[in-house]
């Protein structure tokens, strides 16, 4: 079999995958998280979330919803620096991200069965 042959071959089979694996991917709206920034926003994103009354009080005096705080868990960066990631029994996470064109940072507390949003801080 002449290489030409086994490269046609092996380009048919190729693009025959891709097409399978492109609507297999489309179908089940796949979501691959690999790295921690990712893999943590997921983890908050599974478990019930509420809200502490400073973050209630400081929700209201902006006029903000809880659109603000699903943003931070959807578009956030976090800053593992910051965060206390070793704590027992919630551990404690520092979220940054732009809200109204301002630099803001959100404080959670991630504890097994629920994540409780506790301070947002705006960055000057």
């Amino acid at each position: 079999m002449s290489l030409l042959k086994r490269l046609g071959f092996y380009l048919t089979g190729l693009a025959i995958g891709l097409i399978f694996l492109a609507f297999f991917l489309n179908r089940k709206k796949a979501q691959f998280c690999y790295l921690p920034n990712c893999r943590v926003l997921k983890e908050l994103r599974s478990k019930p979330l509420s809200y502490s009354e400073i973050l209630s009080r400081q929700l209201s005096e902006r006029k903000l919803d809880s659109t603000a705080v699903i943003g931070f868990l959807t578009n956030g960066d976090i800053d593992f620096g910051a965060s206390d990631t070793k704590a027992k029994p919630c551990k404690t996470y520092v979220i940054e991200n732009e809200i109204e064109g301002q630099d803001a940072v959100l404080m959670l507390q991630n504890c097994d069965s629920l994540v409780v949003a506790t301070q947002l801080r705006w960055r000057p």
